[in-house]
Formats: C-alpha cells, sequence, structure tokens
C-alpha cells in the first residue's frame, strides 16, 4: 500500500451554508448581494460528523514520517484536535486563510472571514523550505463571476508542495491534481479507503 509524506484534507464538517446571497451588483466598486432570505441553506454534498472524520482508515495512508495539513472553520476549531490525534499525527501550526468579507457572511456577533489549515506532524519529516508567516490574505476561487462554496485557493497546495516533500494525497479533492493521488466524490479516485 502506497504510504503518503503528505496527506492534506478539507473534510464535509457538518454545518449548514450561508444565506442565499442571489445575484449581485456592483455599486461603487463593491459588490452588492440581493439577499433571498436569512435562513441558512444545507450543504450541496453530505458533510460528516467528527467521529466519522475521526474514523476514516488515513492512520495507514501516512508514512511513519508525515505532514498532515487539515482545513477546519470556526466552528470545528477545538474539535479539530480529535481528528488530528485520531490519525496519528500532533498539533503543530495553525495557518490562517483571511478572506475579504462578502455580503453578511457567516457568524453571530462577528462576521467569520477566516478559515484554518492546521498543520500537524507525525515523526520528522524534513521541510524543504522553511516559510515566514503564518497568515495569507488570498483572493476566494471564483466561477462565473460567483465565489465556489468552500473552495480552497490553489495558493496553499503550492504552499504545501513548497514547504513538504511528497508522496502527496489530498483527501476530498474537487480535482485530479498531477503529481497528486487524489480521493473525493468529485474526482476519479487515486485511493480506496478500507
Amino acid at each position: 500500500m502506497q504510504k503518503y509524506n503528505v496527506i492534506y484534507a478539507d473534510p464535509p464538517w457538518q454545518t449548514k451554508a450561508g444565506r442565499d446571497l442571489g445575484k449581485y451588483k456592483v455599486e461603487e466598486g463593491k459588490q452588492v448581494f440581493n439577499v433571498k432570505d436569512n435562513k441558512s441553506r444545507e450543504l450541496p454534498y453530505k458533510s460528516m460528523s467528527v467521529a466519522e472524520i475521526c474514523n476514516l482508515p488515513i492512520k495507514n495512508l501516512a508514512a511513519d514520517n508525515a505532514h498532515l495539513y487539515l482545513w477546519v472553520t470556526n466552528q470545528y476549531l477545538l474539535k479539530a484536535q480529535e481528528v488530528i490525534a485520531a490519525w496519528g499525527f500532533k498539533y503543530s501550526t495553525t495557518l490562517v486563510w483571511c478572506k475579504k468579507p462578502l455580503g453578511g457572511g457567516l457568524g453571530g456577533n462577528y462576521k467569520i472571514s477566516t478559515e484554518f489549515l492546521l498543520f500537524a506532524t507525525r515523526g520528522s519529516l524534513k521541510a524543504n523550505e522553511r516559510h515566514t508567516g503564518t497568515w495569507f490574505e488570498v483572493k476566494r476561487p471564483y466561477v462565473n463571476g460567483y465565489p465556489c462554496h468552500s473552495k480552497k485557493p490553489e495558493f496553499f497546495r503550492e504552499l504545501i508542495e513548497k514547504v513538504s516533500p511528497g508522496p502527496y494525497l489530498e483527501l476530498f479533492a474537487r480535482h485530479e491534481t498531477e503529481g497528486w493521488s487524489v480521493f473525493g466524490n468529485e474526482v476519479e479516485n487515486s485511493i480506496i479507503l478500507k
């Protein structure tokens, strides 16, 4: 069985999608959305509980010396440690994706404009290089003028390749990437999870 030095995962955490923003127009150089209603929407894909994510056999796929990059939202930031431990890793560092606020945004008293990429280690994999800084202001991916729900910028995959030596595995992938094995419901899987 192939073992991976790098596991990059964006699990489908159980949550709701934001409000239906509807169409937008540009006023004074800013996007203004015509909100259809204030109710949260269901996600357009099946989500998983923390226990289900923990139970994935990732420990068997990781090399003895490996890096884990795990995406997590505010809601699951404290629960992510359970996943990291269940997969056989130890937490190291939090990388922060800072997004420009968009419409009303998710959240209550504070509208959330960040997501977190947790870096964890197993054994002692030597990095390709050291990177200065842990927060990154990177534009959201857009398709046909609309922001893509939950899609992460390619910037982070490129950062991972600079810092961590492969072989690479992306879990919950949305597209195939040269040089990476992938697993997800939107791609032709390179691996089978047992």
